[in-house]
């Protein structure tokens, strides 16, 4: 069983940087497409970033880009999301998500396996 073990949220001001990370176990890394989505309160679910297996793929969602950086280390079967110039919009539960190949998308129900998320709150 693949479980992923998201950390790293908190509260920080706007303008502040926080980075997240999300702990894989049960599945090699190295073959597996991960993705974080995030969820405000009151809203539906939404894309922020995704990376192939082997890094080689990276994709953002414009309302991120530029500021927030995936990436990850297989030998230590973690992803990371690295999360600067903060919003007060960014507010919302960060998830990982994995997916059973190696190529990413932008799209929930393509991912098989969801962290319980970690909640980042931006104060203006």
């Amino acid at each position: 069983q693949v479980q992923l073990v998201e950390s790293g949220g908190g509260l920080v001001q706007a303008g502040g940087s926080l980075r997240l990370s999300c702990a894989i176990s049960g599945r090699t890394a190295s073959s597996t497409a991960m993705a974080w989505f995030r969820q405000a309160q009151g809203e539906e679910r939404e894309f922020v970033a995704a990376i192939s297996s082997e890094s080689a793929t990276i994709k953002y969602a414009d309302s991120v880009k530029g500021r927030f950086t995936v990436s990850r280390e297989n030998a230590k079967n973690t992803v990371y999301l690295q999360m600067n110039s903060l919003k007060p919009e960014d507010t919302a539960v960060y998830s990982c998500a994995a997916r059973r190949t190696y190529y990413p998308t932008l799209y929930e129900y393509d991912y098989t396996y969801w962290g319980q998320g970690t909640q980042v709150t931006v104060s203006s």
